[in-house]
C-alpha cells in the first residue's frame, strides 16, 4: 500500500519503546513514559490493557464530545493525533484528538462493533456483514477489502506484515497487510469473537467452542490447546507463559499456555453471571468485570480476590489500567476511575447512556463512546489539561 504513515516520529518511538518494555517485562514493568498512542484493542498486541499517564487528575475534564451515530460499542484507536472509531449504524469516523473535529468518515453496509487497528499508515476493521476493510489512515480511501462468510466482531491485531482477526464463520484469518491476500486460515468449532493476542511468534484465541488455542503466526499451525469449560467472548491477556480471560461459564481463568493447563479459576458462587469484558494486567494485579455489575481485581498468581467494586449496570467494557488507577465503563452510564490498590472510587464521569465500549488512552486523554452514539474525550492527566 502507498499511504504514508501519519504518525510523528516521536510518537512512533515512544510507542515502540512501550511495546519493548512490555515484552521484556511481561506487563510488570512501568515505563514512566506517558502512552503516546493506542493503535489496537487493549492498546498493544499482548492485549494487556495498560497505559502510562503522568500526574493523573483528581477529576476528569471533558475536552470535547462528538455525535458519531446511533450507538458506539467499538473501542477507539488513537494514533498520530487522530481518533478512529466505529458505529452501530455502519460508519468509521476519523476525528482530531485535540478538538474532536471530523477529519473523514467512511460508510459501510454493516455495523462496526470491532475496534479499529491502525498499522503502517492504514486502518483495518471488520463489519457485521463479514467484510474486512483496509483504509488509508490519512483520508479514509479504500485500499482493499476481504470477505469472510459471517459477521466480524473480532478486533484485528498486527504482527509485522500480517493481520490476524476472527469471524463468526468459525475461522481465524491471517492476511497480508499490504494487499489483503489470505496467508492462512484456521477453522475452529465455534464463532471467533475475541481479538487475537500476539506473543513470542504465536497468536492466542478462545471462542465459542470453549477452547483456548495457541497458533504459530508463521505457519498457522495449532501447537497447543486447553479446554476453557465455557465459551468465551473475552480476549486473552498474555504475560509470559500465562493467559487470563473470563468465560460465559461465569469464571475467570488463568492458564499456562505452554503446558495447556488451567492454573486457577474463580467463580462467584453468589452471583452467577458471565464475564464478557477482557482483563487488564499490571504488576501482578489482574482486573476484569462481569455482567453481575461488578469490577474484580485478583492476585494474578493465586487467583485470590483483592477487591471488588459494584456498579449499577452490567459491565461489558474492558477495564484499562492507567498508572495506579483502573478506568472502566458500565451499563449504568458511568465511566469509573478506581484505585488499582484497593478499588476505591476516585471519580466518575456520567455519559448518561450505557457504556459497553472500552477506554482508549493516549497523551493523557481518554476516549470512549456510549450507547447514544456520542464519543467523549476526557483529560485524565495534567499533560492533557487545556
Amino acid at each position: 500500500m502507498q499511504a504514508a504513515d501519519p504518525r510523528p516520529v516521536l510518537l512512533q518511538k515512544n510507542h515502540l519503546l512501550l511495546l519493548l518494555l512490555g515484552a521484556l517485562g511481561g506487563g510488570s514493568v512501568s515505563s514512566g513514559i506517558e502512552t503516546a498512542s493506542w493503535p489496537c484493542f487493549r492498546g498493544r498486541p499482548d492485549l494487556l490493557g495498560i497505559a502510562e499517564i503522568e500526574k493523573p487528575l483528581d477529576a476528569p475534564k471533558l475536552l470535547w464530545s462528538f455525535k458519531a451515530g446511533e450507538g458506539v460499542e467499538s473501542t477507539a484507536a488513537i494514533v498520530g493525533g487522530t481518533v478512529y472509531v466505529g458505529t452501530i449504524d455502519g460508519a468509521l469516523h476519523a476525528l482530531s484528538l485535540a478538538e474532536g473535529k471530523p477529519l473523514w468518515k467512511r460508510n459501510f453496509e454493516g455495523a462496526v462493533f470491532a475496534a479499529p487497528l491502525v498499522h503502517q499508515g492504514a486502518v483495518y476493521v471488520g463489519d457485521e456483514r463479514g467484510l474486512f476493510h483496509a483504509l488509508a489512515a490519512g483520508d479514509g480511501k479504500e485500499l482493499w477489502t476481504f470477505k469472510t462468510e459471517a459477521e466480524i466482531h473480532s478486533s484485528a491485531t498486527a504482527g509485522g506484515e500480517r493481520l490476524l482477526f476472527g469471524s463468526y464463520d468459525n475461522h481465524l484469518y491471517c492476511l497480508a497487510a499490504r494487499d489483503g491476500k489470505l496467508i492462512w486460515k484456521l477453522e475452529t468449532e465455534g464463532y471467533v469473537h475475541s481479538a487475537p493476542a500476539l506473543h513470542s511468534g504465536k497468536t492466542f484465541i478462545s471462542g465459542c467452542d470453549a477452547t483456548f488455542r495457541v497458533i504459530e503466526v508463521e505457519s498457522g499451525k495449532e501447537v497447543a490447546s486447553a479446554p476453557m469449560g465455557g465459551y468465551t467472548a473475552a480476549s486473552p491477556a498474555l504475560s509470559g507463559d500465562f493467559a487470563y480471560l473470563g468465560t460465559f461459564a461465569n469464571q475467570v481463568v488463568a492458564l499456562n499456555w505452554r503446558e495447556g493447563k488451567v492454573i486457577w479459576s474463580y467463580e462467584n458462587s453468589d452471583r452467577q453471571f458471565p464475564f464478557y469484558a477482557s482483563a487488564a494486567l499490571k504488576e501482578g494485579r489482574l482486573v476484569t468485570a462481569g455482567r453481575d455489575k461488578m469490577v474484580y481485581a485478583f492476585d494474578a498468581a493465586s487467583g485470590k480476590v483483592a477487591w471488588t467494586f459494584p456498579t449499577r449496570g452490567r459491565v461489558d467494557s474492558s477495564p484499562v489500567i492507567a498508572g495506579d488507577r483502573v478506568l472502566v465503563g458500565s451499563g449504568d452510564g458511568n465511566l469509573y476511575a478506581l484505585a488499582l490498590k484497593d478499588g476505591k472510587e476516585l471519580w466518575k464521569f456520567t455519559a448518561g447512556a450505557p457504556i459497553s465500549a472500552s477506554p482508549a488512552i493516549a497523551s493523557g486523554r481518554l476516549v470512549i463512546g456510549d450507547g447514544d452514539g456520542k464519543v467523549y474525550c476526557l483529560a485524565i492527566s495534567e499533560s492533557a489539561r487545556k
